[in-house]
């Protein structure tokens, strides 16, 4: 279901610092600015304030059109547009992705990387 969360923190290396502690006995370790698996990071922080609002949630997709569909349902449904579906080259060369706003201001992305 998920693909990747993204934690807005206040402190960005006092949090590094609690979750490289606490996800290591879990077998987790960082990898570049996200924690996960090793070569596989889903958990990510990023200092509060910016462009990004809230939380953020990816959901997997199958495909590029369910991607599509994703943001056009959560549109119609009263979510903000906050990335039109395409291709993420700069994240990677597959990665097909769409971002919304929802209704209390978390960021969420449908992402399929087919």
């Amino acid at each position: 279901m998920y693909d990747h969360i993204g934690l807005k923190v206040k402190d960005i290396d006092a949090s590094i610092r609690f979750y490289e502690a606490a996800l290591a006995p879990l077998g987790f370790v960082r990898d570049g600015s996200g924690f996960g698996p090793k070569g596989a990071p889903a958990l990510w922080l990023y200092e509060g304030g910016g462009r990004n609002p809230g939380t953020h949630v990816a959901f997997k997709a199958n495909d590029h059109e369910s991607v599509d569909r994703f943001h056009k349902a959560g549109v119609k449904a009263g979510g903000k547009d906050n990335g039109a579906p395409g291709l993420r080259a700069d994240y990677s060369p597959t990665y097909y992705a769409a971002f919304l706003v929802d209704p209390d201001g978390n960021n969420v992305e449908a992402v399929c990387m087919t």
